[in-house]
């Protein structure tokens, strides 16, 4: 018998920290990651969502996948899908940052260059090197589409790409190029290899993020499946970044609501005679609730929960608006 065809498929990487991180992350929202046959199997399935199937893909495939509409939603790097797609907009929408595989891409000059620090001063230069030797300065890199675009609203024109195939960081120190263009976590070792980042020069402050493929074939039961995907995602999300604060024996009523909310973002939830509940930023919380002491609440009390489902749906709609 031919096996039915999944109604959804999402791409999650295939191994290393952003495996582990995109495991973690769909579990944190209920949503468990299976591989039937272990780490070697290349599908698999949501524990939780039938009609869904787990395709393990590196970085870069998910990135090809979603753009030539095969999968409908995968967990990648914004860095690779500015790089590979370039109508990225139209092909593709990044629902939500996922606070993991954080890496900026970068414009790194040799720290000799000390009258370099902008890219202003990048393009003196590079003009100056082509008037000299005749020649346009070499750039290192393997973000070579991100490089034209961000050099071009620079006004930076002097320059080729020589595209890198191996550390980036090394090409200056060994006369591969004068500057480079990579990704970096901490810049450890670009300061190792004796590189700085230009002041203006962060092209990109990239994350892993959820991405959902525009032209893929979004039949109702794909849509079904991805609303409950991501119902669960934005109520863990919505636990994760908000606290409820209640407040006991508050005489002041409407005067403390609108105090919080325009000094502490909070919203008012509940009220039952002198006690009120809030939901509030979660780094607001224990401000709010100082606040409320001091407007004379008996008692004040914060809770976090581990999910909070609303009739509002921010992810869901956000993609069903891009597919519109």
């Amino acid at each position: 018998m031919a096996e039915t065809a999944p109604a959804l498929v999402l791409c999650v990487p295939s191994k290393g920290r952003l495996q582990e991180n995109a495991h973690a992350f769909f579990a944190r929202a209920g949503l468990d990651v299976v591989q039937a046959r272990g780490a070697r199997d290349y599908r698999g399935r949501l524990a939780q969502v039938p009609g869904v199937e787990i395709a393990f893909l590196s970085a870069s495939e998910i990135v090809s996948q979603l753009a030539a509409g095969t999968a409908h939603l995968g967990v990648t790097g914004e860095d690779l899908v500015r790089e590979s797609v370039p109508d990225a907009d139209a092909r593709l929408a990044l629902l939500t940052p996922l606070g993991f595989g954080h890496a900026n891409v970068v414009v790194a000059v040799p720290q000799a260059w000390i009258d370099v620090a902008t890219m202003g001063d990048l393009e003196d230069v590079a003009s100056a090197y082509h008037a000299r030797r005749g020649e346009r300065m070499r750039v290192a890199t393997k973000y070579v589409n991100l490089t034209r675009r961000f050099f071009a609203g620079a006004g930076v024109s002097d320059y080729r790409i020589v595209e890198s195939l191996g550390a980036t960081e090394g090409a200056p120190a060994a006369g591969q190029a004068e500057l480079i263009v990579d990704i970096t976590t901490t810049g450890a070792t670009l300061q190792a290899n004796a590189l700085k980042i230009l002041d203006d020069g962060v092209m990109l402050r990239s994350q892993a993020n959820l991405v959902a493929a525009l032209r893929a074939a979004w039949t109702p039961q794909a849509r079904e499946a991805a609303r409950i995907i991501l119902s669960r995602i934005a109520a863990e999300e919505l636990a994760r970044t908000t606290r409820d604060v209640e407040a006991l024996d508050l005489a002041e009523g409407d005067a403390a609501a609108e105090h919080a909310a325009a000094h502490f973002k909070a919203r008012l939830l509940t009220q039952s005679g002198r006690t009120m509940t809030f939901s509030v930023p979660g780094a607001k919380a224990a401000a709010l609730a100082d606040d409320l002491v001091g407007r004379g609440a008996g008692r004040v009390t914060i809770r976090a929960h581990q999910a909070v489902f609303s009739t509002d749906n921010p992810l869901a709609e956000a993609l069903f608006r891009h597919l519109a």
